[in-house]
């Protein structure tokens, strides 16, 4: 009867292991997807003027925008438009309704620590962000950094009318099951071309 019940333990450890790891290989291939999408739309040969682009510009939920440079981390992560879940599956997630690079107010973007914003907790101020788009490449600087309860929605704000990039993530990092907190960074622009 042990060897029975030992056997079944061991059955059942084997099919855990066995799921995690697929919802792992699922993950990494829906980012990499997108991570291709996101390359061949950011460095397209587009030959339409700056302000065309611009003005054709209006992503739908779960559009793939552009790339999150981390260089710091030598991170290269698609910017998916959406927070839900199947958006936050592909990438970094950009708060519908909150601004894009030259929009000059906030721009947030979210992800789950766990996966594209792994390592996250490791950048300083003064560290840089890149937002690549089919309209250009702009630069941001950390300057603060903080920690919020989970359900504080104090850090989007529809009222900044200057450019600042916030980027957020469940804290703490090595938490297991839903995070009680948020880990905030927020960068000014740098150069944009």
């Amino acid at each position: 009867m042990r060897k029975a019940i030992a056997i079944l333990f061991m059955l059942a450890g084997f099919i855990i292991i066995g799921f995690a790891g697929y919802e792992i290989y699922q993950t990494n291939a829906q980012q990499q997807e997108a991570l291709d999408t996101a390359i061949e739309l950011v460095f397209s040969d587009n030959e339409k003027e700056y302000e065309e682009v611009l003005e054709d510009f209006d992503p739908g939920q779960g559009d793939i925008v552009g790339i999150l440079t981390i260089p710091r981390l030598s991170a290269d992560l698609p910017i998916v438009e959406g927070t839900h879940e199947d958006d936050l599956a592909r990438g970094v997630g950009h708060y519908v309704g909150t601004g894009f690079p030259t929009d000059n107010r906030q721009i947030l973007l979210s992800g789950h620590r766990d996966t594209v914003f792994r390592n996250l907790g490791e950048l300083e101020i003064g560290d840089v962000f890149e937002v690549k788009m089919n309209y250009g490449t702009f630069t941001y600087e950390i300057y603060e950094t903080f920690i919020v309860d989970a359900d504080d929605t104090t850090v989007i704000d529809f009222s900044i009318d200057e450019e600042v990039l916030t980027v957020s993530t469940c804290y703490p990092f090595r938490f297991v099951g839903n995070a009680p907190e948020r880990y905030i960074l927020n960068a000014k622009p740098v150069t944009s071309d």
